[in-house]
């Protein structure tokens, strides 16, 4: 079955109510079963400048390679050539910003965070750089599936301060590790079963900073049947929160299994297995 019967997507992206402009960047094709969203960071108009070559050259990318062989790609690649590729993927985008940046004095030091979902075989294989997240609504139950690269989580982590604590932690919007600031980076890369009903969201800080997990999921049970409707009602409640900053999100709503087509993976292992 083809993944636009099965992946209904929704995306929205606004630049809140405090700044002059947007720095998050946003891509989905259901076709693919890729969303990509990147929340820029940088002087003048460079996290803007990082997040969109995040999000274009990646997706192009990826599309270029799904192009030859096809989406259905197989779950035997999930813990192996999947990661594989997808790392390298992000490893040429690093690549790229960081030239950029070291190529022109205004783009100096910019860079973005990461967060991208590609699903395929009933599986989603997620990589994220920075604290740009993906959660899973499963059910009744909301999970955040990647663990936020900040300042923040460290200390949470090491049990310096409390959850409690944290809703004022200072230095909330510190990242550890982002997209095209230094010559290499490590993005975390992990791989999930899908099942039908499930449903995605990938966000920017700007909507998890600003809208509590527990309103967050109020909002997916509420109103989970339609993801544009849902996508809209976030971003509105971020913004009737205060919108501090540039708030994203992409919703992915999961109708029905999408096993890979039989022949598939021999294709597909034949022109990129050599890679890893």
């Amino acid at each position: 079955m083809p993944l636009t019967e099965v992946l209904i997507m929704a995306v929205r992206t606004h630049p809140g109510k405090l700044r002059p402009n947007n720095e998050d960047a946003v891509f989905c094709d259901a076709g693919q079963g890729l969303a990509i969203l990147a929340d820029g960071m940088g002087g003048y108009n460079a996290g803007e400048v990082a997040s969109s070559m995040a999000a274009v050259h990646l997706s192009e990318s990826f599309v270029r390679m799904l192009g030859e062989i096809g989406p259905n790609i197989p779950a035997d690649w999930r813990g192996g050539n999947a990661h594989f590729q997808v790392r390298k993927r992000i490893d040429e985008v690093n690549a790229e910003i960081y030239l950029a940046a070291q190529s022109e004095a205004r783009y100096a030091g910019m860079g973005t965070t990461l967060v991208v979902a590609w699903f395929y075989d009933n599986c989603v294989t997620v990589a994220h750089i920075g604290d740009s997240r993906l959660y899973r609504m499963r059910g009744e139950t909301l999970e955040q599936l990647t663990r936020d690269h900040s300042l923040l989580q460290e200390q949470l982590d090491s049990g310096m301060i409390t959850p409690a604590q944290a809703r004022a932690f200072h230095a909330r919007n510190l990242v550890t590790r982002a997209l095209g600031v230094e010559p290499v980076v490590e993005p975390e890369v992990q791989s999930f079963d899908v099942l039908a009903g499930d449903i995605f969201l990938l966000c920017s800080d700007g909507l998890s900073d600003m809208v509590d997990d527990r309103d967050i999921a109020r909002a997916l049970r509420e109103l989970g049947d339609d993801p544009a409707v849902v996508a809209d009602c976030l971003v509105n409640m971020a913004n009737d929160n205060g919108g501090r900053d540039n708030v994203s999100v992409i919703l992915v709503k999961v109708g029905g299994e999408f096993p890979a087509a039989s022949g598939k993976w021999q294709k597909l292992l034949s022109r990129f297995g050599q890679d890893r």
